[in-house]
């Protein structure tokens, strides 16, 4: 065997072995795998976790027969890696954003027992609590000063439930009150919430907490009802303009129908009120230049 052929059988061999090593991303290609943490802390002090890239099925599950008119069809949707806040903002965290920066208080607009705060001053019992009464632009704000964004509507979907074409971010076993707070009559001060992380049973497959109840999740994307029969397939960001912007989860007053991780409702983005609060995305940090 001459030295060429026996090189270029080398050459073949430890390609061969480099392919079968390397993971497969969603498109079939082989690739190095990232050496991304699983976790981080974000610059607000939050414990965030890594969603991995890949595609889900997003929207009501093909096997369901309930499900909104916005909420179809069900659709792949490829989603490259980032960050995600484990819990929803809370009241702590929100305090120390408002000491820094001034930013306005988390009051409700028109009645005040509708609320947490007592004026300008945040009790310690609700410290734990997700913050309310914060409008999109609120959100927008928070995010921005933890170095972070809010997450489009396909992450967080993708957050809530993993790969799986599921009802609930935990399968498709209805929901139980150890699954999240919801189902709850009517506003009774702080009592209605409930600390941020405590539903084991309800926390996503990737380990974020409180994706339905408690509070509903402002999400960066423009509410279009159509969007999902024309959305790119890599990494929506919703339409470029619009009236209303999207809700994810769902609050405290939810019953069953709207714990479904598909869920979507609209909301002008000035709106504010005691069911409606958010949490934080971030983009995988870009390596220092030696």
């Amino acid at each position: 065997m001459s030295q060429l052929v026996f090189a270029r059988r080398i050459q073949s061999i430890t390609l061969g072995l480099l392919l079968i090593m390397l993971p497969l991303n969603g498109k079939g290609i082989a690739q190095a795998p990232e050496s991304l943490s699983p976790t981080l802390t974000g610059e607000d002090g939050a414990s965030m976790v890594l969603i991995p890239e890949g595609p889900f099925p997003m929207g009501v599950p093909k096997a369901a027969r309930d499900g909104g008119v916005d909420e179809r069809p069900n659709h792949e949707v490829f989603v490259d890696s980032f960050y995600m806040d484990i819990y929803e903002v809370t009241n702590g965290r929100y305090l120390q954003f408002v000491t820094e920066t001034g930013h306005r208080v988390p009051q409700h607009p028109t009645d005040p027992t509708k609320g947490l705060w007592k004026g300008n001053m945040m009790p310690e019992s609700v410290t734990d609590l997700p913050v309310i009464n914060v409008d999109w632009f609120d959100a927008e704000t928070y995010c921005g000063w933890a170095g972070k964004r809010l997450p489009t509507e396909a992450e967080w979907e993708k957050a809530a439930k993993g790969p799986n074409d599921w009802r609930f971010a935990w399968g498709d076993v209805e929901p139980t009150t150890e699954h999240a707070n919801f189902n709850q009559l009517g506003w009774r001060g702080e009592s209605t919430l409930v600390q941020v992380g405590i539903y084991e049973k309800g926390k996503s497959p990737y380990g974020v907490y409180d994706v339905a109840g408690n509070v509903w999740e402002w999400v960066a994307d423009w509410y279009q009802v159509d969007y999902y029969s024309h959305s790119p397939t890599h990494n929506p960001k919703g339409p470029e303009t619009g009236k209303y912007k999207a809700l994810r989860s769902s609050g405290w007053q939810g019953e069953t129908p709207q714990m479904r991780v598909f869920t979507r409702i609209k909301s002008l983005p000035t709106d504010r009120n005691n069911s409606t609060g958010f949490r934080c995305a971030q983009n995988i940090p870009t390596p220092a230049t030696p």
